[in-house]
C-alpha cells in the first residue's frame, strides 16, 4: 500500500534543505534580530491577514484601509531587512510553484485525454 504522506515528509525534509529555503531562513533571523524591522513587519502581516479575513468573508475593504495597509506595505518594503527577506521569500515561493506543476502533471494529464 503505497503511503503518500511519506513521501510528502521527505519531500519536506529536502525542502528544508534547499538553498533557497536556508536564505529565507538566514533573512528571517536578521528581520527577528532587528527590533524596528520586527515591528514593522509584524505590523504589516497584522494588516494583510486582516484584510485576507474581510476578502474571505465577502467584507468590502474600505479605501482607507487599503491606503494604510499600502502604507503600511512601503514602510516594510524601504526596510532593507524586510526587502531582503520578502525577495528570499518569492525566490522559494517559486521553487514551491514548481513543484506543485510537477504534483499535479498527472491529473492534467487525465483531463487532456477526455
Amino acid at each position: 500500500m503505497i503511503n503518500i504522506y511519506n513521501d510528502i515528509n521527505e519531500l519536506e525534509a529536502t525542502f528544508r534543505k534547499t538553498p533557497e529555503f536556508e536564505v529565507l531562513k538566514e533573512a528571517v533571523a536578521v528581520v527577528k534580530e532587528d527590533e524596528e524591522a520586527l515591528n514593522l513587519f509584524k505590523n504589516f502581516r497584522k494588516i494583510q491577514i486582516e484584510l485576507q479575513k474581510k476578502q474571505l468573508a465577502g467584507e468590502d475593504m474600505l479605501e482607507d484601509e487599503l491606503i494604510y495597509a499600502q502604507k503600511a506595505l512601503q514602510l516594510a518594503q524601504q526596510n532593507e531587512k524586510i526587502s531582503s527577506m520578502l525577495e528570499a521569500e518569492m525566490k522559494l515561493s517559486k521553487l514551491i510553484e514548481e513543484v506543485n506543476r510537477i504534483l499535479i502533471k498527472p491529473i492534467q494529464a487525465l483531463y487532456e485525454e477526455i
